[in-house]
């Protein structure tokens, strides 16, 4: 079959996959067709704010888990392309902790300069991929919303960039249903000032409960109060903020927490994560995993083990994001290229075995760090990945996590070093707590 390339989602992981075609295309190599398919109206994915939440306006389920008010709870530094600075992108060095909107136009603006929006066909959802039982590649069946046609197409490979923050994991509580108030996921969560006034009840211990959380309290709710499965988050919180053992029953407002307390509240909001979910791929294909740091069979973390013309891109939890998604789409580009020679199936299963061990092993975020870390080091000595300063980006993150156990209302006011160019970057000109507006004039507009 001749090469052609589908490429599922232009989010971040899908615009990885595209601008390592378009890095090879520019270096005058010949590389094959690629079609994006992406349901959206247009790119970014997560990236992609919008006001709406359940289904978009062609019916099709809200990519997008992403909120107004938004600050990058990581330093950029260490999601930094390597190929295209943020110096480069806003013409000068801007503090580590950017807001959702100068975010989004970095990542945006990369892909606008690699020439690849002509490969994206937008509003088409793929409803269905399927390995050809005979001369190999795939039949991939996607719907057009411009059209109303529904399309079955053959492709050599493919490649499925479409996330997995999208699709909510609901736990159930006993009379939740009898709750009066607002209950949401994190996913249809847009603003905290939508909860100004109130006493907001927050499930889930991890990243989003954080800052969910976080920014009802600065945007006027009267408290918010964390209620965790496993271990309390253990931050030093702001007054109003408090943590209680796993809700055991709801009755009415009324919330009763394993440890025999009760509070009163007027919203719940779920932060207890999402399912990795790929309805569209046939059974055989399909991914199925919990988040992990290294996903279950996938060679080299983006391989599909038992059908190589196959990848997954962006799968893992992640420290590493953006950069990692290079290092996968790169990896992923040279093998369908025939740059990178697979081993047989036999030596890819041990490889991915020594990863999975190696993962089940790690003590703590900081040996999760290193792993993840050495992870993208594997696959770039793969390929032409410009290389940058990894072992800065290591130190980067753990300083981050030292600062944020340190205060988690004032760790975004610190500075860190970019690894592509080694500048120390500018703090930020107001502190995080009192900067309510988040826009990128005002954020980068002020120094």
């Amino acid at each position: 079959m001749k090469k052609r390339v589908a490429v599922i989602g232009a989010g971040p992981s899908g615009l990885s996959v595209l601008r390592a075609f378009a890095t090879a295309r520019n270096k005058k190599e010949k590389i094959p067709e690629v079609v994006c398919l992406e349901k959206q109206k247009d790119w970014g994915g997560q990236w992609r704010y919008t006001w709406r939440v359940g289904s978009d306006e062609n019916g099709e389920p809200v990519q997008s888990s992403m909120y107004r008010f938004l600050w990058s709870n990581g330093p950029k530094e260490c999601l930094e392309f390597a190929d295209y600075s943020f110096e480069k992108h806003f013409g000068k060095a801007i503090p580590s902790y950017p807001p959702r909107e100068p975010l989004a136009d970095y990542i945006l603006g990369r892909a606008k300069k690699s020439r690849v929006r002509s490969w994206i066909r937008f509003e088409s959802p793929v409803r269905f991929v399927q390995a050809n039982k005979k001369g190999g590649g795939f039949t991939v069946t996607s719907h057009d919303h411009k059209t109303g046609k529904e399309l079955q197409e053959q492709f050599s490979h493919v490649i499925v960039a479409s996330g997995h923050f999208s699709v909510p994991n609901y736990p159930e509580f006993e009379g939740i249903e009898t709750f009066p108030g607002r209950v949401l996921h994190a996913h249809d969560f847009r603003s905290a000032d939508e909860f100004k006034g109130q006493h907001v009840l927050v499930v889930g211990a991890s990243y989003s409960a954080e800052d969910i959380g976080l920014q009802c309290k600065k945007y006027g709710a009267k408290s918010v109060t964390f209620t965790y499965r496993t271990a309390a988050m253990g931050f030093k919180w702001p007054r109003g903020m408090d943590e209680r053992p796993l809700l055991k029953k709801v009755q009415g407002k009324k919330v009763t927490f394993k440890n025999r307390s009760s509070k009163e509240f007027d919203a719940i909001i779920l932060c207890t994560g999402y399912q990795h979910s790929f309805p569209f791929m046939d059974t055989p294909l399909r991914l199925e995993t919990t988040n992990r740091l290294y996903s279950p069979g996938l060679y080299k973390g983006a391989v599909w083990n038992d059908n190589p013309d196959l990848f997954y891109i962006g799968m893992q939890d992640q420290w590493y994001t953006f950069t990692m998604f290079d290092a996968e789409a790169w990896y992923a580009r040279d093998v369908i290229q025939g740059k990178v020679k697979l081993p047989p199936k036999g030596s890819r299963t041990r490889d991915m075995k020594a990863w999975a061990a190696r993962e089940e092993a790690l003590p703590d975020a900081s040996a999760m760090i290193d792993f993840q870390a050495d992870y993208v080091r594997e696959l770039m000595k793969y390929t032409d990945y410009p290389a940058f300063d990894i072992e800065l980006t290591q130190k980067e993150f753990k300083k981050w996590k030292k600062a944020k156990s340190d205060n988690i209302v004032t760790y975004r006011n610190n500075t860190h070093t970019s690894p592509v160019t080694g500048h120390e970057q500018p703090a930020h000109h107001t502190p995080w707590w009192k900067a309510m507006d988040d826009s990128m004039k005002t954020f980068l507009g002020k120094r």
